[in-house]
């Protein structure tokens, strides 16, 4: 009587030994062929152009320069009362920043109280400091 050989199964395409390992390692890459096709016509049915990526150059503007944010109780101490406060004016006194002789749109904010009367050229304001200043007696032009 011969002697029964252990079974060798196959471990890669090009062994013959172990034919069900062999044909369920060759069907491997095939297997999910319907998969990528269905996430396609998914992805091809979402809407495109939303979000700030895709969308930023609709969305975000590069020339247009976002106002500096200024508080009107940083503004008050650095100025004497009567003075015009205007954006050359507020880069002489350091409070911003000016880029050679360009100067950023500013905004002044705050909702603290002024005892001082100025008068704001060129720059705009919010309205709780718009009831401040013109109490105090300013003017905002």
């Amino acid at each position: 009587m011969r002697a029964r050989l252990s079974r060798r199964y196959a471990k890669s395409r090009n062994s013959m030994n172990g034919l069900h390992t062999l044909k369920r390692i060759g069907k491997r890459p095939y297997r999910r062929v319907g998969r990528g096709q269905a996430m396609r016509d998914i992805i091809k049915k979402l809407p495109k152009r939303r979000g700030f990526g895709k969308n930023r150059s609709r969305t975000v503007n590069p020339r247009k320069e976002h106002a500096i944010p200024v508080s009107v109780f940083l503004v008050a101490a650095r100025f004497e009362a009567g003075s015009v406060v205007t954006p050359k004016a507020l880069a002489e006194r350091g409070i911003i920043r000016a880029r050679g002789s360009h100067v950023p749109p500013i905004k002044i904010v705050g909702k603290d109280s002024i005892d001082k009367k100025l008068s704001f050229k060129g720059i705009s304001v919010s309205a709780s400091v718009r009831e401040v200043i013109e109490k105090a007696g300013g003017s905002i032009e």
